[in-house]
């Protein structure tokens, strides 16, 4: 099947969130003796330090899509990926114009980027951090990985 990562019209884009779950990944990107958290520039957790994610596209494999997360948001390219688990995120408001809130399904991923690889963010952060552990009110979601899988 071929990967359909062309932009869905908005308002078809909110009838498919009012009506079920987006599947995405999330990265735990080992980084600098830690790990990575960026700061969003768009809701959900608009203004938080949160994990580096996106949706899944139609015909995009998972593993595919971890990697194309890191090179995108990134500008990373991983030497080596593992999936971790998957989690469940309810969120109290959206992006979407329509909608006050939200259901992803990240798939998480643990990923190592090759030698000393400089961080190059995307629009949607304007920051990032290397952490070893929760900062102090970490989003919910952040504080749940690093509890669930062991990290760092």
């Amino acid at each position: 099947m071929e990967v359909n990562d062309g932009r869905i019209p908005e308002e078809t884009f909110a009838t498919c969130l009012a009506h079920m779950p987006q599947p995405c990944v999330d990265l735990v990107v080992a980084y600098d003796g830690g790990i990575l958290l960026t700061r969003r520039r768009n809701e959900p957790a608009k203004g938080e330090w949160f994990w580096p994610g996106s949706r899944l596209y139609r015909g995009e494999r998972l593993d595919d899509a971890a990697v194309r997360v890191a090179r995108e948001e990134l500008g990373l390219d991983p030497v080596a990926i593992e999936r971790l688990g998957v989690s469940e995120h309810f969120w109290d408001c959206s992006s979407v114009a329509g909608l006050d809130s939200r259901h992803t399904v990240p798939v998480v991923y643990r990923v190592t980027p090759e030698g000393t690889q400089s961080i190059a963010l995307d629009d949607q952060h304007d920051d990032y951090c290397v952490v070893t552990a929760p900062l102090e009110g970490a989003n919910r979601y952040v504080r749940e990985y690093f509890e669930r899988f062991d990290l760092p």
